[in-house]
């Protein structure tokens, strides 16, 4: 499982636009040289962006700047054969020269360069935005010689007045990543998703990315911009955010599901995270779905 860099557009195409199908999304921690947009039409799971993690749901519409590590990590459940259960979605990936310098420069493209700016932090859209943006998104793959440009410029001048928008990693994050390093934590990231309701130890981390605990935690933290064990957490209450608003489950029994030994370390975690207690949390947002599990992420 190494970085992918294929080149993503036909040199002879402007940009490129996917409607995807397949049991689960790619489940490779990765980064690449062009933009991208993606809606998920169909799946759950966990999204990193960056040093962001957050639960994804259907209509979850996150726009990627170069070069920004990236990985919509499907739930466990969708890798474990069922063909009843798919994954669906649109994505579109372009280079900042679909523009050109000239036009990027001038007044007209100023909330445009604006908008590429900030998609290096990657951008969540929600509300009015993210329908119409979605709806746009799923059209644009039947769209032919022109028109599809003309429908891209104009999704992106939707997407850069819209003010129902999320910056998703922080604002220090850097990406260090190289393709090895990608491959090391992608190893990483598949062991912590398919064993995360279990107890997992640094030492076992460790060995999977061929370590001692202690040169696995500076690495980790460098990498990610923040300790393992804040990872670990932040997946495991994820998780339990999913099953607030999808499962007639009470927390207790949502906090052993997720990989927690005590209810008590469960709800100090769960309120250090989102700012709200679990029952709380699941009356905001039953009918709205995920919110987000990063309150620093917030603008």
């Amino acid at each position: 499982m190494k970085a992918v860099q294929k080149a993503r557009i036909s040199p002879d195409s402007a940009f490129a636009v996917q409607h995807l199908h397949a049991p689960h999304f790619d489940p490779n921690w990765h980064f690449h040289a062009e933009y991208q947009l993606f809606v998920v039409l169909q799946g759950t799971g966990t999204r990193f962006i960056g040093d962001h993690v957050e639960p994804f749901s259907p209509g979850d519409l996150v726009f990627t700047g170069p070069d920004l590590p990236h990985l919509w990590r499907s739930d466990p459940e969708y890798f474990e054969g069922d063909r009843s259960r798919q994954t669906e979605g649109v994505v579109i990936y372009f280079h900042e020269d679909l523009l050109g310098p000239a036009l990027l420069s001038k007044n007209e493209a100023l909330r445009i360069r604006q908008l590429l700016n900030r998609s290096r932090r990657g951008i969540r859209f929600t509300g009015h935005t993210q329908l119409e943006a979605a709806r746009r998104m799923e059209a644009l793959p039947a769209l032919r010689d022109f028109d599809r440009v003309l429908a891209l410029l104009q999704l992106l001048d939707l997407l850069s007045h819209s003010e129902s928008c999320h910056l998703l990693a922080g604002a220090g994050y850097t990406n260090a990543l190289k393709a090895e390093d990608t491959e090391r934590m992608n190893s990483v990231h598949a062991y912590v998703m398919q064993h995360f309701r279990e107890k997992i130890s640094l030492e076992a981390a460790a060995a999977l990315a061929n370590m001692t605990p202690t040169s696995f935690s500076r690495y980790f933290r460098t990498h990610a911009n923040k300790t393992f064990s804040d990872f670990l957490s932040e997946i495991r209450i994820g998780y339990a955010c999913k099953l607030l608003l999808e499962k007639e489950m009470d927390v207790a029994q949502i906090a052993y599901e997720s990989g927690f030994q005590t209810l008590s370390n469960f709800n100090k975690q769960f309120r250090d995270l989102t700012s709200y207690s679990p029952l709380a949390y699941r009356r905001a947002y039953a009918e709205s779905g995920y919110p987000g599990t990063n309150r620093n992420t917030m603008q």
